[in-house]
Order: structure tokens, then C-alpha cells, then sequence
């Protein structure tokens, strides 16, 4: 049997695997990256894809600030002719209760202390510059205009596309088998089909599926699946209405630029699984709680609805570090939030698979805080 060499395997081709590729090409790193189906097939592509910098800890408002400044240029950058369908027309996180204003207040004095411009704003504010909401019970919320919308295939894609490009293998419908490892360091990978890599670095990035991949060496991570739905609209007049997250049910909902609405809503009641599955009690739920927030919705129709897994942890936090195993790196564990830190995932990764310094300070990220009890909570999270 041959075995092929790379400087870096990837193991995922979510967001965050195809932003590395691109960030490792770029720098001219032999990189192949291994993908079960197609990129953007998990958690990325099935993302609600709203783009925040509305975080109560400071080290994810610094990745989030950097994801920001990447947007508005990365499709440019990545030029592969699709279109990212990035949209600023903000993000708004609704209070119902006097606590989660205190919090939202708290969040937001931080947020500004790092030069993001995000507002505190009143029931009579919302409902001068969105007269369509429905502000029944509603104290105030928080808001930042420079937040908005991304799409999540053509995100993914475009980074795999563009790492393609400049150098790396992107094998999709390849999927590994089990990580390698010998004398307490990374080896490579085995796929399914029998082929055998070798690297001196590894990337684990496939979310939910990371745990079982990571188990093959050894290495235990904290990470299980949750399943979570969202549906979509027909198109309708379109009207700018920002990403809305009310604090009271977890429902959100946000228009998209080609004029469809999108709706989810946290549900705890569902399976903790990686497998896709809709429900009835999902339409139901979640179509009763937005329409009574944004009655104009009244009467449109559903077209379509999937579901897709958060790679949840304990804290609900990322797991960005280097594991036992040395010359493995695992980069899961977003908890829901980890499309939009594709841009600054993919660089501090790129960074600490060359040697360098992260852009950030990643400690908090470690994944040794779960053995010492050491919990990374973040506030601002659905």
C-alpha cells in the first residue's frame, strides 16, 4: 500500500476546516483536507448563519470583531464567483425579564469598551425603526447594526473552492476511518476505503463527529450532539428586518436577501443526535412564537425545513487546543455558534499549526478546563 504525505491533514470540511485549508494554502502549506460527505454537509451548511458580535466574554468578542472585518470583503478575497450573500442589517437580542436586561447591559459595556458599536435600545426606539414588531412585554433590547447575514453553503464552498485553488486536496466523500497515532504522537489518518495518510499535524474539525474520531487515539473530548431544526418561507416584500432573538422562548427570526424569512427556536426537548429528523412539534412551536412577534408573517408559507447538530460542550464554549496526543489540534465544541467564527477559527488554527502566536488569547479555549473544573461560560449563547 502507498501511504501519501502532507505538512497538515484536516479532518472535517466544515467552515472551519475549509477557512484552515484556505488560511495553510495561502501560506504555502501542503494541506489535504478529508470530508465523509460534501463541504458545508454538517452543522455549516445547515446554520442559521446569523453573523453577531453580541458576546458576554471578551476573548469571543475579539474573534467575533475579527470575523466582522473579514466579511464585508471575503467574497473579493476569496473570488471564486459565488456569491456569500453577506448582509448587514444588524442583530437584536430581546429582553422580556429585568435580569436579562442586566445581562444584555453588562454584554453591551463590554462590547463597547472593545470599540464595537453596539446600543442598548428602548421599547419606543425598536418600534420607531421596525414599526412591524410586535413589543408586547418586550423592556429592551440590544442591538448592533454592523451585525447581519451570511450564507452558509456558499461560505464553505467558496473557502474550499478558493484553498483548492492555491494548493490543497480537498477530498470530499472520503471519510476517515480513525485518526493514527504512535509513541504518544499524531501519525496521519485511515480512510474508510483503506488509504493511508501521514502528517506530522493534525486537525480535527468535524464537530459532533469529532468525539468518536478523537476516541481512536485516545483522546476524550466533551462534545455531544444536539439536533436542532429551522424552516423557511416563501419570499416575501423584502424589508430589512434584522436577525430578532427573544430572550423569553430562544425563538429567532430574520429575513434573508432573497426575501424569505428563516425561523428556529431552542428546543431542549430534542434528541441529542447526529441525525437529521424533522418534527411536527418544531413547525408548531416555533411558527406560533415568531408570528406573535412579527404578526405581518401572518399567512405566509412554509416551503421547506430541516434540522441539523450542534457540537455541544458543558460550558457551551469551543475546544481550541492541542491534545495529548501530540501534533493533534481539535477545533469543535461551538455549541451553535461556530459558523460565523469561520474567518478568525480558521486563522488562529493556521497559526498554531505554523508555530505563531494566536492573533488572541486562546486559554479559556483549552481543553483541559473540563478536568479542572474550570468552566468557560459564555453568556451570549443560543
Amino acid at each position: 500500500m502507498t501511504i501519501k504525505t502532507a505538512d497538515v491533514i484536516i479532518v472535517g470540511g466544515g467552515v472551519h476546516g475549509a477557512a484552515t485549508a484556505y488560511e495553510l494554502a495561502k501560506a504555502g502549506v501542503k494541506t489535504v483536507l478529508f470530508e465523509k460527505e460534501y463541504l458545508s454537509s454538517g452543522g455549516s451548511g445547515r446554520s442559521a448563519a446569523g453573523l453577531r458580535q453580541h458576546f458576554g466574554t471578551e476573548v469571543n468578542l475579539r474573534m467575533a470583531k475579527y470575523n466582522l472585518s473579514v466579511f464585508p470583503t471575503l467574497e473579493e478575497e476569496l473570488d471564486t464567483g459565488m456569491k456569500l450573500e453577506f448582509t448587514q442589517w444588524g442583530y437584536m437580542w430581546v429582553a422580556y425579564s429585568d435580569s436579562c436586561m442586566e445581562q444584555l447591559n453588562k454584554n453591551v459595556t463590554l462590547q463597547k469598551s472593545l470599540d464595537i458599536p453596539s446600543v442598548m435600545m428602548t421599547p419606543a426606539e425598536i418600534h420607531e425603526r421596525w414599526p412591524y414588531l410586535n413589543l408586547d412585554g418586550i423592556l429592551g433590547a440590544a442591538f448592533c447594526g454592523d451585525d447581519g447575514h451570511i450564507n452558509p453553503q456558499t461560505l464553505t464552498l467558496a473557502y474550499g473552492h478558493a484553498a483548492r485553488r492555491l494548493g490543497a486536496e480537498i477530498k470530499t466523500y472520503t471519510p476517515v476511518a480513525k485518526l493514527l497515532a504512535e509513541n504518544g504522537r499524531i501519525k496521519g489518518v485511515l480512510t474508510e476505503s483503506g488509504e493511508e495518510w501521514h502528517a506530522p499535524k493534525v486537525l480535527l474539525t468535524a464537530g459532533p463527529w469529532s468525539t468518536p474520531l478523537a476516541a481512536t487515539v485516545g483522546v476524550e473530548l466533551p462534545v455531544y450532539p444536539e439536533r436542532h431544526n429551522i424552516l423557511i418561507t416563501e419570499p416575501v416584500e423584502v424589508f430589512d428586518c434584522p436577525m430578532v432573538l427573544c430572550l423569553d422562548d430562544g425563538a429567532y427570526f430574520k429575513q434573508c436577501p432573497n426575501g424569505t424569512f428563516m425561523f428556529g427556536r431552542d428546543d431542549p426537548g430534542e434528541p441529542h443526535t447526529v441525525e437529521a429528523g424533522n418534527s411536527a412539534k418544531f413547525l408548531e412551536g416555533v411558527t406560533k412564537s415568531v408570528l406573535k412577534r412579527i404578526p405581518a408573517l401572518r399567512g405566509v408559507r412554509v416551503v421547506r425545513q430541516w434540522s441539523g447538530p450542534y457540537d455541544n460542550t458543558p460550558d457551551h464554549n469551543a475546544i481550541i487546543d492541542w491534545t495529548p496526543v501530540e501534533g493533534l489540534l481539535v477545533n469543535c465544541g461551538w455549541s451553535g455558534h461556530g459558523l460565523q467564527f469561520g474567518p478568525s477559527g480558521g486563522r488562529v488554527c493556521k497559526e498554531m499549526l505554523m508555530g505563531e502566536t494566536p492573533f488572541v488569547d486562546l486559554h479559556r479555549f483549552r481543553l483541559a478546563r473540563f478536568a479542572e473544573n474550570d468552566l468557560f461560560f459564555e453568556p451570549a449563547f443560543i
